[in-house]
């Protein structure tokens, strides 16, 4: 595959990535980045691979997490934990939506 980024298996042997996409609305983006930051080792030992954050266009507290984990099993244990609840809550997450995706194709144009 072109442009994919190969993690997960498929059936007949062909890897895909999985992904995480987060969407939240935040008390304040440099209070959230610093408590994001800082668990950077945890969501690395959780299965995390990469990831990419985005803003909406009209309000900067309006986050988009996007990740790619090493199985969709290791993304939602990580982020349904309590721990994890209680890191949010800490950030100033509100009423965060998970996404958990699996890849079908991808290429480049």
């Amino acid at each position: 595959m072109v442009g994919s980024l190969q993690v997960g298996w498929l059936e007949g042997g062909l890897m895909t990535a999985q992904y995480v996409l987060i969407i939240h609305e935040i008390a304040s983006y440099s209070a959230w980045k610093t408590v994001f930051d800082q668990a950077a080792d945890m969501r690395k030992q959780a299965g995390e691979i990469s990831y990419q954050l985005l803003k909406y266009d009209t309000d900067a507290n309006h986050i988009v997490h996007f990740s790619v984990w090493d199985s969709l099993a290791n993304a939602r244990r990580f982020f349904e934990s309590p721990a994890l609840v209680a890191i949010r809550e800490l950030a100033g997450v509100h009423a965060p939506e998970f996404i958990y995706l699996d890849e079908i194709e991808s290429g480049v144009l």
